[in-house]
């Protein structure tokens, strides 16, 4: 039963200082009479420690469990009451009384309770054989235990892991809760951060805790309006032709956004409001529509033939590398146009009319044969070596 293990030590430090009682008590008068007598064999001076608290008496009473009735002291089977309450009082004597007292541990979450009658929180957790090195209590270890007994908790030392701003921290806390874990580390949550686990959870040897940090901002944004792109026929140009008639302008807006960032990076972002500053101007292309003049055939690069072995060269392969193999093609640099981009006084100097790009690939094709015929492949020095693979 808990509590009957402490006899040894409480009782017997408090009555070893009694135990040499007076060898001879000094002598009765025989006159005495016999009523006299008996009231002075119960008349004696008494210490009594109850609880540790230490008040001296006068005994009218023969034994250890009438002193106790006397001071209105009932004891229980848990409690501790020495000498024992059917021993004989002596005047001198010491009575010893330890009350057992409830004592609610919970540990690291785990509760348990005893029953105990000693008197300190440490010498409490000694003797239920609890270690509490370098744990935390709620309670200080010298606090007292009093007589309705006391409940606290004791967190041991944990590993733990706690990632939070995109840092990890590997740490050791005696922190019992999460919740107090996060206090303690100075680690402080708004109302839409998101936590791995509850605060009230218990802190447990290799736990992982994330903190994700989810902030929520209203953002107001000045904002590129694109403009329009609007299309108009031109009968008096040729097909594939295009002209910019009016430039476009871009606009621009004011506008309010919703934005969530998770961590630091935008997960979500939601449109609240537009309001148009600056309205965009379209851009306006008139686009040909007139067929172009053909001058027979319509090949691929190859066509139009001006015989011997210039028409065998791959004029194919110089198209695509002057002009990607596109007969609309023009460069502003020169400006030069069409498969071989021909500038103007060139196109001229071979019998050709307007610019090169009113034509068919045959009839420039046929152009640059004759500018071969005329001049070699060094008319073209980046792409003419192309000829000839």
């Amino acid at each position: 039963m808990p509590g009957k293990c402490e006899v040894g030590s409480i009782v017997l430090a408090i009555l070893s200082g009694n135990r040499g009682r007076l060898a001879a008590q000094a002598a009765v008068l025989a006159t005495v009479v016999g009523g006299g007598a008996a009231y002075a064999s119960i008349n004696n001076d008494v210490t009594l420690n109850v609880d540790g608290s230490t008040t001296e008496v006068r005994a009218l009473a023969g034994t250890v469990g009438d002193l106790l009735e006397d001071q209105n002291l009932k004891v229980g089977p848990r409690d501790i009451v020495a000498p024992a309450l059917d021993a004989e009082i002596d005047d001198g004597d010491t009575v010893v009384v330890r009350f057992a007292r409830p004592f609610t541990v919970t540990v690291d979450g785990r509760k348990r309770t005893f029953w105990t009658t000693e008197l300190s929180v440490d010498r409490a957790l000694a003797a239920m054989g609890i270690r509490a090195d370098g744990a935390r209590l709620s309670a200080s270890r010298s606090a007292r235990i009093g007589r309705t007994g006391m409940t606290l908790w004791l967190s041991t030392p944990k590993q733990v892991t706690l990632t939070v701003d995109r840092k990890v921290r590997r740490l050791t806390t005696t922190a019992p809760t999460v919740a107090e874990l996060l206090r303690e580390q100075r680690v402080e949550l708004s109302s839409t951060d998101k936590l791995s686990v509850t605060p009230s959870a218990p802190v447990t040897d290799g736990m992982a805790i994330s903190v994700v940090r989810v902030v929520a901002k209203r953002v107001t944004k000045t904002e590129v309006v694109p403009f329009k792109v609007v299309e108009r026929e031109n009968g008096s140009m040729y097909k594939g032709d295009e002209k910019v008639v009016r430039a476009g302008v871009e606009g621009s807006r004011i506008a309010v956004y919703d934005v969530v960032r998770t961590n630091g990076k935008i997960t979500s972002r939601k449109l609240v409001s537009a309001k148009v500053t600056k309205a965009p101007v379209a851009q306006i292309v008139e686009v040909g529509t007139k067929s172009r003049p053909s001058s027979g055939g319509s090949g691929d690069g190859g066509s139009g033939d001006v015989g011997g072995s210039v028409d065998s060269l791959n004029w194919a392969a110089l198209a695509e590398c002057e002009s990607g193999g596109n007969p609309n093609a023009v460069n502003p640099a020169g400006p030069y146009y069409g498969l071989y981009q021909f500038s103007l006084s060139t196109w001229q100097s071979v019998g050709g009319s307007g610019i090169p790009t009113d034509y068919g690939a045959a009839e420039q094709t046929l152009r640059a044969k004759k500018l071969y015929l005329k001049a070699g492949a060094g008319q073209w020095p980046v792409c003419g070596s192309k000829l000839f693979t």
